[in-house]
């Protein structure tokens, strides 16, 4: 269990009712601090160890606490994504965030996805460092550390056009080196024994995870930043619920 003392914090802009009823749903023994703009929102009775943080600049607040260890953990919850994920790189030194989300299927098949940013894992490079990190969080989250690299098409198709192709050489590359399985295009059959599935670029892996959670009554249990010394959960605006969320946060916070 986490640690009793220790706090996680989420951002509370857009519809902050929504954040402070999933901080309200969660039996966590660590303390939750929501960041919002002064006013914009008030905590139910009978929640003490939810608090309100305000500040005109809730993102950068978020982050600044996050930093200096005011807080042991933080979910982005409904803060926007630019300004806040803007902060975090300055905040933390870094020029380039990886994400690994937590998906879930219809079925309640739990697996590591990534990468989710349009402008994250383009290279061989960067999809090694994700199966590795992807590796850790996996092992403790009790799921299977196997890894299965997505390409383009099926081996069949070579030829049919270079950027499927390059794909699909990258994803042999990235299985040799990565001690992981090329599964092709099938994802479908990589979910079944695999805790980490690699996409073969960020807006595939973008658009992976927006249909199965937005479209395909899966769910997106937010998606740790995994180049960082913190722990940062980034979350969508369009989630209906951050429960999970903080859950996950509190998870990496053992």
């Amino acid at each position: 269990m986490t640690q009793k003392g220790k706090t996680i914090g989420i951002g509370a802009a857009e519809d902050a009712d929504r954040v402070i009823a999933s901080a309200c749903r969660v039996d966590l023994l660590c303390d939750i601090a929501c960041y919002c703009r002064p006013g914009a929102v008030r905590v139910p009775a009978g929640h003490a160890n939810i608090t309100l943080r305000e500040s005109c600049e809730p993102e950068k607040a978020l982050v600044s606490d996050l930093m200096d260890g005011t807080i042991g953990a933080a979910v982005r919850g409904t803060l926007p994504a630019n300004t806040t994920l803007a902060a975090l790189k300055k905040g933390a030194g870094v020029d380039h965030l990886e994400r690994i989300a937590l998906l879930e299927t219809a079925d309640g098949k739990k697996f590591l996805f990534g990468p989710v940013g349009i402008d994250e894992g383009w290279t061989v490079a960067d999809k090694l460092a994700l199966v590795a990190k992807g590796r850790a969080i996996a092992k403790k989250f009790g799921l299977p550390e196997k890894a299965g690299i997505l390409s383009g098409g099926r081996l069949g198709d070579l030829g049919r056009h270079p950027v499927v192709d390059r794909t699909m050489a990258d994803a042999e590359l990235v299985a040799k080196l990565g001690d992981a399985v090329h599964y092709e295009i099938l994802i479908e059959d990589a979910v079944k024994t695999c805790g980490i599935i690699i996409a073969p670029d960020g807006i595939s892996g973008n658009l992976v995870f927006r249909t199965l959670a937005f479209l395909g009554a899966g769910h997106g249990h937010g998606a740790p930043v995994v180049n960082l010394d913190k722990i940062f959960v980034d979350t969508s605006r369009a989630q209906k619920d951050y429960a999970n969320a903080l859950m996950l946060a509190a998870a990496l916070l053992e």
